[in-house]
């Protein structure tokens, strides 16, 4: 998946970040968009980024929503999960809380305000840099995507590792569901839906 600095764009791919305050997913999303990493503060409301990527030929404008992890941002930011096509279930794996609230508490918000009912899903298991402090299993973090059909991997936003192959993963799951994305041109007029290509997520 390379960048494409052109205006134009095939589709136009809408990606939530959901999590506990702290698991990284500004860190996250730093890294994935300009490949920087600054350990900053809680995320206040919601912010988002835009990346064009070019997949096989396939241009895409992605616009990645970070959202606070907070409880007193909740009915601000569920709003924000209408129309996402992707979305990203992040924990700290030093945090059994955060593992534990990504499986609970922020699966069933996605279930509850998510309006687009084939969009894919990723469970990322972050800060794998602090081996030594983790709480989590890999295993636990498999067994979480497996029961609810979402992709997974481990990554560290610190180091980068394995940050641009979970979002290359998504990107290319969204790709392949069937009718999840339609056509876009420059003015925004709908042309048809996305067809001719299979599998997907669900959770």
């Amino acid at each position: 998946m390379t960048s494409d600095d052109a205006r134009a764009y095939d589709h136009l791919v809408k990606i939530l970040l959901v999590g506990d305050s702290g698991v990284g997913k500004s860190s996250l999303l730093a890294r994935f968009i300009s490949d920087s990493f600054d350990e900053q503060g809680p995320t206040v409301g919601v912010d988002f980024k835009l990346k064009h990527v070019d997949v096989d030929g396939t241009r895409l404008k992605l616009t990645v929503w970070d959202t606070a992890g907070q409880e007193r941002f909740r009915t601000l930011t569920s709003s924000y999960y209408r129309g996402a096509h992707g979305v990203v279930f992040v924990y700290d794996v030093t945090s059994r809380e955060s593992f534990e609230n990504a499986r609970e508490t922020w699966r069933k918000e996605v279930e509850m305000y998510g309006t687009i009912a084939n969009s894919v899903k990723i469970v990322i298991g972050n800060k794998i840099d602090r081996e030594d402090e983790r709480t989590v299993a890999r295993k636990e973090g498999v067994a979480f995507a497996k029961e609810y059909g979402c992709l997974f991997l481990e990554c560290s936003a610190k180091t980068k590792v394995r940050v641009a192959e979970a979002f290359d993963e998504l990107v290319k799951g969204i790709l392949d569901a069937p009718g999840l994305l339609v056509d876009e041109v420059d003015d925004g007029v709908k042309l048809g839906a996305y067809a001719d290509r299979a599998g997907g997520g669900c959770c």
